[in-house]
């Protein structure tokens, strides 16, 4: 699948989305709470906005699927995913750990991914079949012999409720106690991809929030999954789990269910 004309219309999206974003980062707005919203919110549309434009002049036949404004030509196999500011949290509180993201799925599976970090200027692009990169150069997840030594990353415990609540805490129970990332969001794939993270599992996740991680996560060599080890496409329900080292998936999926090894007879 060659898609050079479309990894070269991604990373104008990036570009475009940076520059909208990057003036309200840290602004004088940030002092007053009441209109923190407001500013995330005028970020979020101008950059999705500047975006979409981009790929109706390009690809006018390709859908769009977008947080702030819906979606254009539902029917087409090809369908553009944008999340201009993932992590908003991050954003309002001036943390540069929030990222751009853009996704291409073809009938419903992503097969391009950027994750941008408009402020440090960090870019990650993965593309189905081809290596990952940071700013052109290419990255590898890193392996993870044991569970027990894994960084384990999340944006929030307030993410998981019911029923979900239980497979997450015997997950971190399964790994080192000082080696949890609390925040992040999808900084924390874009840090497994690169070889700092070894595990991500959240809850809750919207195909704008999981399908630029994808093919970013896969390929540097890590993996991507549902908490059943199913993988992700349009259809996901949002419990996602991301292994920098895809040896562990069984060793992640059994400590979930409550089937760690040190309990076994």
């Amino acid at each position: 699948m060659n898609l050079s004309s479309e990894i070269a219309l991604a990373r104008r999206l990036a570009d475009a989305a940076g520059d909208a974003i990057r003036p309200l980062f840290r602004g004088e707005w940030s002092h007053e709470q009441k209109a923190d919203r407001s500013f995330v919110t005028q970020a979020d549309q101008a950059a999705e906005a500047a975006m979409r434009k981009l790929i109706e002049e390009a690809f006018p036949g390709d859908g769009i699927i977008g947080e702030e404004y819906g979606n254009r030509n539902p029917g087409a196999g090809r369908q553009w995913v944008l999340d201009p500011i993932d992590g908003t949290t991050s954003f309002i509180a001036g943390r540069p750990i929030f990222g751009t993201l853009i996704a291409l799925l073809q009938d419903g599976w992503p097969v391009l991914g950027v994750i941008d970090q408009p402020i440090l200027k960090e870019r990650w692009l993965g593309v189905t079949g081809e290596g990952t990169t940071l700013n052109g150069a290419p990255v590898r997840a890193a392996l993870c012999p044991e569970l027990s030594t894994a960084v384990l990353a999340t944006t929030t415990p307030h993410q998981f409720s019911g029923e979900q609540v239980e497979p997450f805490m015997q997950l971190s129970g399964a790994v080192a106690e000082r080696k949890i990332i609390w925040g992040g969001d999808c900084y924390n794939y874009a840090l497994l991809a690169s070889g700092h993270v070894d595990v991500v599992c959240e809850a809750g996740l919207k195909l704008h929030d999981f399908a630029a991680l994808v093919p970013v996560v896969e390929g540097a060599g890590g993996t991507m999954c549902d908490w059943h080890g199913e993988p992700l496409n349009a259809e996901s329900e949002g419990l996602v789990l991301a292994l920098g080292d895809p040896a562990r998936l069984e060793d992640v999926l059994e400590a979930m269910a409550g089937h760690g090894h040190d309990h076994a007879h």
